[in-house]
C-alpha cells in the first residue's frame, strides 16, 4: 500500500517537473501569457487522460485521443488542432519526439468575424456612463487592440502628441504602434485628472492592472442597454477596426500593421466582410 502511494507521488511529481519545463521553454520562446496557460493545461488533460509516462506513449495514443475528443467530448476542429499545437510543442521541444508529425489535423472553415456599424458602435459607446470603462471600449474599437494589450496598456505607452499607442510585447511577444484618436486621448486626460490612485497603467487597479474579465461583462451589458442583438465580444470591436478600415479604403499591409498580425492571410479575412467596397463594385455588365 505505501509503495503504491509512493509511486504516485513520484509519478505526480515527474508530471510536475515535465509541465514546469514546458512552461519555461514557453516562456523562454517568448509566448504570451495566454499561450502559455492553453498549452499547459491542454498538456496536463492530456497527460492525466492517458495516465502513462510521457516516455511511453506514442502515435497511436495522440489519435486515441483526438478521436475521445471529436466524437465523445464533441470538441470543434479550431480547439483540437490548439491542442495538437500544444502536444506537438511539448513533445518535439521539451522530449525532442515529435510523435505527432504524422497526425492530419481535422479542417475547419475560418468563420467571418461578428462587426458592428458605425451607428452600432455609436449606441454601444453612448450607453456606457463609466468614463474608465468608455475608453477601455474605444481603444479596443479605435485602436485595434486585443483585450490582454487594452489592460495592461500603460500611460507611458500613449504619445498624446503624434497620437499614437506603442504596443509593448504583444501578440509573439512583438512590439508596435496603432493610432488613437483625439476625442479618446481627451477622454483619457479627464480621466487622469480625476483619479484617485496614481498609476503606470491606464486601467489600474490597487495591485497592477485590471484583468480581461471586465471589458468582457463591459461590452456584454453596453451590447444589452444599446439593444444590440448580434453576438458581441471585446474581439468584435477589433474586427470592426479593421473593416471600418478597409472600408475607408486603408491599404491591408497598414491594417496588418496596425493589428500586429504576422501573417497578412489572418488580415485578409477581413476582405470577406468589408461590404462597403462591395457595394462600391460596378458591374460590368449592367448596361447591357
Amino acid at each position: 500500500m505505501l509503495c503504491e502511494v509512493l509511486n504516485i507521488s513520484l509519478e505526480c511529481i515527474m508530471l510536475m517537473d515535465y509541465l514546469s519545463k514546458l512552461e519555461v521553454e514557453l516562456k523562454i520562446r517568448g509566448m504570451s501569457n495566454n499561450t502559455i496557460d492553453n498549452y499547459v493545461r491542454n498538456t496536463k488533460l492530456f497527460l492525466d487522460h492517458v495516465n502513462k509516462h510521457p516516455s511511453k506513449i506514442n502515435e497511436d495514443d495522440i489519435k486515441a485521443y483526438q478521436a475521445y475528443l471529436m466524437y465523445e467530448k464533441k470538441i470543434n476542429a479550431k480547439t483540437i488542432n490548439l491542442i495538437l499545437s500544444s502536444l506537438k510543442f511539448f513533445f518535439g521541444e521539451i522530449l525532442g519526439n515529435d510523435i505527432t508529425a504524422r497526425i492530419k489535423r481535422p479542417k475547419f472553415e475560418k468563420k467571418i468575424p461578428v462587426t458592428l456599424s458605425k451607428n452600432e458602435i455609436k449606441k454601444l459607446l453612448e450607453s456606457i456612463k463609466n468614463i474608465k470603462h468608455r475608453i477601455l471600449l474605444e481603444l479596443l474599437v479605435s485602436s485595434g487592440l486585443r483585450v490582454s494589450e487594452a489592460v495592461s496598456l500603460r500611460v507611458e505607452d500613449i504619445d498624446f502628441d503624434e497620437k499614437t499607442i506603442h504596443v509593448k510585447s504583444g501578440k509573439g511577444n512583438k512590439d508596435r504602434k496603432t493610432i488613437i484618436s483625439s476625442s479618446i486621448l481627451k477622454l483619457i486626460n479627464e480621466y487622469l485628472d480625476s483619479r484617485k490612485r496614481d498609476s503606470e497603467y491606464l486601467f489600474e487597479k490597487k495591485v497592477g492592472h485590471i484583468g480581461v474579465k471586465l471589458p468582457q461583462l463591459v461590452i456584454k451589458e453596453a451590447a444589452k442597454k444599446a439593444k444590440i442583438r448580434k453576438k458581441v465580444s471585446c474581439h468584435t470591436l477589433r474586427h470592426s477596426f479593421a473593416t471600418h478600415l478597409l472600408n475607408e479604403g486603408v491599404d491591408i499591409r497598414l491594417i496588418q500593421v496596425l493589428l500586429g498580425h504576422s501573417d497578412i492571410s489572418t488580415t485578409q479575412i477581413y476582405t470577406q466582410v468589408s461590404t462597403e467596397q462591395i457595394k462600391k463594385i460596378k458591374n460590368p455588365f449592367e448596361k447591357i
